[in-house]
């Protein structure tokens, strides 16, 4: 029974390295991922040969050469599966379903273009000038404007402060005013009392 098995393990194993052996038409990055995961897989067992493994085990092999077979089947089985589950968790983990897609579209957004991509000129004071002056010219308007803003904001509050200020020199007048006016009430209303006094 094991070794029906390991016969079956050893068949499906040949049928996916005969899947393995073109890489699928027009790939995306993924499928193209997978492919290279396969391929490696199936270089693993070409350098993990049965023969090799015999070799290593001979004294099993001349007592069971079935038994060795069967071993051998399972041992690769379970690294394949291994490393396959292993990979799986590092696209899960890493997202690279999405990644994968991403660039993807990119490639494809890009052939839809009608401007050439930037390449290098080769001189490298030409490429950081023609990549770092655009974002400084942005950088110096964005400044200008948010001081223009700010000068606009610091102006309005002068003339607030100046309309207060204002307010505060009429209402000290006004208070000077009223308090002479009481000033002189006041002088009055004594001379009155020391008038009606002297009249007793």
């Amino acid at each position: 029974m094991a070794t029906e098995a390991a016969s079956r393990a050893g068949d499906e194993r040949a049928a996916a390295g005969a899947a393995v052996a073109a890489p699928p038409s027009n790939p995306g990055r993924e499928q193209l991922f997978d492919f290279m995961i396969d391929l490696f897989l199936q270089k693993t067992e070409e350098a993990g040969s049965y023969h090799r493994f015999v070799k290593c085990y001979s004294r099993l092999y001349r007592a069971q050469p079935e038994l060795t077979k069967c071993v051998y089947n399972q041992f690769i089985c379970h690294l394949q599966t291994s490393v396959r589950e292993e990979i799986q968790e590092l696209k899960e983990e890493g997202n690279l379903s999405v990644l994968f897609g991403s660039l993807d579209d990119l490639v494809e957004g890009a052939k839809q273009r009608e401007m050439p991509t930037w390449r290098p000129s080769g001189i490298p004071e030409e490429d950081a000038r023609s990549a770092v002056v655009p974002y400084l010219l942005k950088q110096r308007r964005f400044l200008q404007k948010a001081l223009k803003e700010k000068e606009e904001a610091s102006e309005k509050l002068a003339q607030t402060v100046l309309a207060g200020r204002n307010r505060i020199a009429d209402l000290q007048e006004e208070i000077k005013k009223r308090k002479e006016e009481w000033q002189a009430v006041a002088q009055k209303s004594r001379e009155i009392v020391n008038t009606l006094d002297e009249l007793q």
